[in-house]
């Protein structure tokens, strides 16, 4: 436990010390939600219809920008084989980083999402469904990227395979976490969806850190 929370530390000191991915990652968010206004119309009825999905499919997007530098500055600077070398399990260490990464990234698109959904006229009723879903949903994402990071690492060109790999994958976050937020405005339950979510959640966090684990050291080999 000391260990994994030794490296949660350390990575987040380096995401604030540097700043970039976190800024990125929260200003491409706002500024793509807040181009669409521009695009489809200024007509509140149109904006209220798409909010949950623009930005739904705004925050996959956002969160996979800095994805590809999960784990490649240590295995840049060989810090990565030290990691491995470790008696903590590596998959508790890729945890550790797994959460680091949400932090710096997930949770900022989660505090900036009730924001921005003011800005597309969601309905009120939303609001709460809206920041139930990113905070099941935005850890999945980091999860499953993580697999991604790991499987691409050293490659060449590893963003653009990092997006074909994930992409599908974060399909199921994106159908149900929208339609947690329609089923909320439309007055709905929107506990079926979430549960759903939940249960993809669980299974991330039982499998994803050891699948990035094999992925790793498959890579340094």
């Amino acid at each position: 436990m000391n260990r994994f929370l030794e490296v949660v530390r350390r990575d987040l000191r380096l995401a604030l010390r540097q700043g970039s991915d976190s800024v990125m990652v929260v200003t491409f968010f706002v500024l793509t939600v807040v181009l669409f206004p521009f695009g489809i119309g200024p007509e509140v009825n149109v904006l209220e219809r798409v909010s949950a999905g623009v930005l739904m499919v705004t925050a996959l997007l956002a969160s996979m920008l800095s994805l590809d530098r999960l784990f490649q500055a240590d295995y840049e600077d060989g810090s990565l084989e030290l990691l491995v070398l470790t008696p903590t399990p590596l998959g508790v260490v890729v945890a550790a980083k797994i959460l680091a990464h949400w932090l710096t990234t997930g949770l900022p698109l989660m505090v900036a999402a009730p924001v921005l959904a003011v800005l597309l006229h969601m309905q009120p009723e939303g609001f709460a469904t809206l920041l139930a879903a990113m905070a099941l949903g935005t850890p999945i994402l980091s999860l499953i990227g993580g697999i991604g990071a790991a499987l691409v690492l050293g490659a060449r060109r590893g963003g653009v395979l990092l997006s074909l790999l994930i992409l599908p994958l974060y399909v199921p976050v994106l159908i149900f976490g929208v339609g947690a937020i329609d089923a909320a405005v439309q007055g709905m339950s929107a506990k079926p969806h979430l549960l759903i979510l939940s249960g993809i959640l669980v299974a991330a966090l039982v499998l994803a850190p050891w699948a990035s684990a094999a992925a790793l050291r498959q890579a340094l080999e």
